[in-house]
């Protein structure tokens, strides 16, 4: 099977648009435009495109469940196109990665994001690719919660655009060349 499942995490609705947490869907966009699609609605309470990266056939995916019920619309989109574990990429924010920074995985903890948290306990498997997007830490005592939930500071928006379409890169590198390369190419920064 050639198939991959790309799916941004996010929490839908204009007021979260630009919010830290919602960089997984600002990867997809950029994603959907390389792919010269349109998002659709899909019953799995998502909104999709089926189409074509770095030479193989992909679903791209914005659940629109809320992050923190992002699980079902994971497992539901995973089932429906018959995508194993192994060949699902989540793209999500991550406070443990400085602005700006791209890490990719395989399995591992949720280090605590809600979003990562649903998906792995809905799969009943963390073995599943992460293109991590660095958010970086919030400032002082500030609530991590609270902080993904605020938009990109205005020296952030500066470079975001930019960013943004590093990590769509690392997606379309992840699905080219796979995990070793793509981290060899990614983690050098």
């Amino acid at each position: 099977m050639d198939l991959w499942l790309v799916v941004g995490l996010g929490n839908p609705g204009p007021s979260y648009a630009k919010n830290r947490h919602n960089a997984g869907f600002m990867v997809l966009d950029v994603l959907a435009e390389r792919a010269g699609g349109r998002f659709r609605s899909h019953r799995a309470r998502a909104d999709v495109l089926e189409g074509r990266l770095a030479g193989a056939r992909v679903v791209l995916a914005k659940p629109r469940s809320f992050m923190n019920l992002s699980g079902g619309p994971v497992k539901g989109l995973c089932d429906f196109y018959k995508v194993p574990a192994e060949r699902l990429i989540v793209v999500h924010d991550e406070l443990d990665v400085p602005f700006g920074a791209v890490r990719l995985k395989r399995g591992g903890g949720d280090g605590g994001h809600n979003g990562l948290r649903s998906v792995t306990k809905s799969l009943g498997t963390r073995d599943y690719l992460r293109v991590r997007f660095g958010v970086g830490r919030p400032p002082g005592r500030m609530d991590p919660a609270a902080f993904v939930l605020k938009d990109f500071s205005a020296a952030e928006r500066k470079d975001l655009d930019l960013e943004v379409e590093r990590a769509a890169d690392a997606v379309e590198a992840l699905i080219s060349k796979g995990l070793a390369a793509a981290q060899n190419t990614f983690h050098a920064d």
